[in-house]
């Protein structure tokens, strides 16, 4: 049976696995940072290790999908979760799961654009991307986030930012799978319109 990479399969998916009644300008100025695929669950745990992630942690995620890792974060390391996404399904089935796994009150999911999203309360923030959708998000993590702040990242380098760590991790299919993390630096008084 032959591949279907990633960015064919996404060309063919609907913009929601539910109609939506939020009428046709919904989509409207909505930006779609990469395909829905779900990272797998040692890709997680994986990633909210690799951050350090801990009890006094609040771990956004930019497209959250089904709310695993914020879940998780809030699950199994006490840690505070923010998971955004623009699919209302996704939204809907991530406050399901949320309530499901016993952590709704540490977690919230919100129908945003992840390039409206302010992530500056973010002391973790994960991603799962595209090549083409990293500059932006790096132009938003730089003006944001603040220093000290762990950006983990599944399969896809924050180009031209050099990674502080990364792995490689098995999921639970066999696959190999890369990680990354980044740690935003302090800024520069120039930055900030110092002398």
């Amino acid at each position: 049976m032959p591949r279907i990479d990633a960015a064919s399969r996404w060309q063919a998916m609907p913009m929601s696995d539910t109609p939506s009644d939020d009428g046709p300008d919904y989509w409207v100025g909505k930006t779609i940072l990469a395909p829905y695929l779900a990272t797998p669950t040692r890709v997680v745990d994986r990633m909210l290790r690799l951050a350090g992630v801990a009890a006094f942690d609040t771990v956004y995620d930019l497209g959250c999908g089904d709310g695993r890792i914020v879940i998780a974060a809030a699950r199994d390391f006490g840690a505070r979760g923010v998971g955004v996404d623009v699919e209302p399904y996704r939204i809907e089935e991530s406050r399901a799961n949320a309530l499901a796994a016993g952590v709704a009150d540490r977690v919230r999911f919100e129908r945003i654009d992840a390039l409206q999203v302010d992530i500056s309360p973010a002391t973790v923030v994960a991603l799962y991307l595209v090549d083409w959708s990293t500059p932006r998000v790096i132009a938003r993590i730089a003006a944001m986030c603040r220093p000290g702040t762990r950006i983990v990242s599944h399969s896809f380098a924050l180009s031209p930012w050099a990674p502080q760590a990364s792995e490689e991790v098995v999921d639970e299919h066999g696959n190999v799978r890369r990680i990354h993390l980044w740690i935003v630096p302090e800024r520069s008084e120039e930055a900030h319109g110092g002398a």
